[in-house]
């Protein structure tokens, strides 16, 4: 099921429409909260990275002693990786490109199946500048949330502010997703 997610008048941070957040606060939930949450419960947890590049599993491997839980992250940006590494269907990519609720979930189902894991976590958008071939617009990002024993979810959000902007936001994304499945409560 997918949420979709607006953005802020004059922001650029996404949140859930009707949600409300701050673009200037400080990020509500860092990599140790997911780790140490992951950890409490014994699971463990992967991502598949188009839009960030590996950049969430590294934000995740920082914590010192994230290979308790940390199975792995897949950086795959082209299609051919997204199909021989995370098992998204090519016919998909080539119909509907990488930027979709659908292809966010099967590259979180393939991840998640891939390193064994209990939670993984997708990342796929546009940066830009401006938007991609498809004309998908710059800051479209779509995530996709694998767990064990429940069928996969995602979450558009509309980001601004640059290529290097979308893209932390976008790790900023993940981690809150992860957090979520992992019922960490995030600070106001």
């Amino acid at each position: 099921m997918s949420e979709k997610a607006g953005e802020l008048a004059g922001g650029g941070v996404g949140v859930p429409a009707g949600g409300g957040a701050d673009e200037s606060a400080p990020a509500r939930v860092d990599a140790a909260d997911v780790i140490a949450a992951a950890r409490e419960r014994g699971w463990s947890l992967a991502t598949a990275e188009s839009l960030t590049a590996g950049a969430v599993v590294a934000r995740l491997v920082d914590v010192p002693g994230a290979s308790a839980v940390v199975a792995g992250g897949a950086a795959c940006y082209s299609y051919d990786a997204k199909t021989r590494v995370l098992g998204v269907d090519a016919a998909l990519l080539e119909r509907d490109g990488a930027v979709t609720a659908e292809v966010a979930a099967a590259m979180a189902e393939g991840a998640q199946q891939l390193y064994g894991a209990d939670l993984a976590v997708a990342t796929t958008g546009v940066a830009g500048p401006g938007p991609d071939a498809r004309g998908v617009p710059e800051g479209t990002v779509h995530l996709g949330i694998a767990r064990r024993g429940r069928p996969a979810r995602t979450r558009e959000v509309r980001l601004s502010g640059g290529r290097a902007r979308i893209r932390a936001l976008a790790v900023q994304a993940a981690l809150d997703e992860l957090a979520a499945e992992l019922g960490v409560r995030r600070e106001a």
